[in-house]
């Protein structure tokens, strides 16, 4: 879990919160590199909230400690951080204008007028809107109120930045595009950077690392390819994007779905005979004709009928009934040039093959399946 870097900017170590009797986070751990953009990712009450606020000294931790550039600040309060906070509603003064906004700080702090005004020139360079830069929040659009936040945030230097589910306010398009400035600008300043969402592609294109939360729990901390290609847990590979899954048995190596047996991927972890194991594959990893033309690798799952077909722009999503005794249906998306080569009808017998899954233990209690990994 530790970042393979020179420097680490902030280190969250063993952090526990409770609110009353629940239990909101339970020993968290996580580095960020300088210049890292880690997202926290998880669902409405996994408290990936909760560590924004610890991290910024609005909320302190029952146990455990927050480490910036090596200085242990947890009993510091906020304003003795140098944490830049940015919000939602990006909370700019409304009678302020954009030179305003950003010197706010730097003005409570009493810096001579001469830094404040180069700072302001730099920081409006930087996030590029110098015409801009007498106009009230009012006359901006929410992209551009967003990297206002954020230079206010730059003025003072901070520590690390720190975001607070900042592009739920926009729109779809508008919000694809910014994150994508946003972190450009990021990469461009260095600055350690922690963002919580609950949006899975906004942290899949946004991080160099995602950590996902579950009920408290860090499940899995990794970059956005192992994130989605290798989930530790059912969780993560069920929030991070859309899986099937199908219960299986281990017998040498191999993985038995009734009369159907699976190679174990190279990768796998080493599972007893007989233990309960479940297969997770992604919609995209599922083939419904025979492998003559594929070079990746191929193991045949079982036949199945197509049940359902729907049109999703980029793509086809199938739904295929398997052959298997009692499994479930599963979902297979296809690219177009998929769904042109080999057309499929309601009704359809087709070959189900596999070219990539996981394989993740059973468990079949409640207390042992959140958090455990492979």
């Amino acid at each position: 879990m530790q970042m393979n870097t020179t420097i680490t900017a902030v280190s969250v170590r063993n952090v526990s919160k409770k609110f009353g009797a629940a239990t909101v986070l339970e020993d968290i751990n996580f580095d960020v590199g300088e210049g890292e953009i880690i997202v926290l990712l998880g669902a409405s009450g996994s408290g990936k909230t909760t560590i924004l606020r610890i991290i910024a000294g609005l909320e302190m931790p029952d146990s455990g400690e927050i480490i910036l550039h090596g200085k242990d600040v947890s009993r510091l309060p906020a304003r003795e951080r140098g944490t830049g906070v940015i919000f939602q509603s990006y909370a700019l003064f409304p009678k302020m204008n954009v030179e305003q906004n950003i010197g706010y700080g730097l003005r409570l702090r009493k810096k001579p007028k001469a830094d404040i005004a180069k700072k302001i020139d730099e920081l409006i360079e930087l996030i590029g809107l110098q015409e801009h830069r007498k106009k009230s929040p009012s006359q901006l659009s929410g992209g551009q109120q967003q990297r206002v936040a954020i230079a206010r945030a730059l003025a003072y230097q901070p520590e690390v930045l720190l975001f607070d589910e900042p592009f739920g306010a926009l729109d779809a398009q508008i919000r694809t595009r910014l994150r994508r400035e946003i972190r450009a600008l990021l990469k461009k300043i260095n600055v350690p950077s922690i963002f919580i969402t609950h949006d899975q592609e906004e942290a899949l294109e946004l991080g160099d690392r995602i950590a996902v939360l579950n009920q408290g729990k860090l499940e899995q901390i990794g970059t956005p390819f192992e994130v989605y290609n290798k989930p530790e847990t059912e969780y993560v590979a069920t929030f991070v994007g859309a899986a099937n899954l199908l219960l299986g048995v281990v017998f040498e190596r191999k993985i038995s779905l009734g009369k159907i047996f699976l190679e174990m991927p190279e990768d796998s972890a080493n599972f007893r005979n007989g233990q309960s194991v479940k297969i997770v594959f992604r919609p995209e990893d599922v083939f419904l004709r025979q492998p003559e033309n594929l070079t990746q690798n191929y193991q045949k799952l079982a036949t199945g009928i197509v049940e359902e077909i729907n049109f999703v722009g980029a793509f086809e999503r199938v739904v295929v009934r398997l052959d298997l005794s009692e499994k479930p249906p599963i979902i297979v998306t296809r690219p177009k040039t998929e769904t042109v080569a080999f057309p499929l009808t309601i009704g359809q017998e087709v070959n189900v093959g596999l070219v990539r899954f996981r394989v993740l233990p059973n468990f079949t209690l409640a207390s042992e399946r959140a958090g455990r990994t492979v």
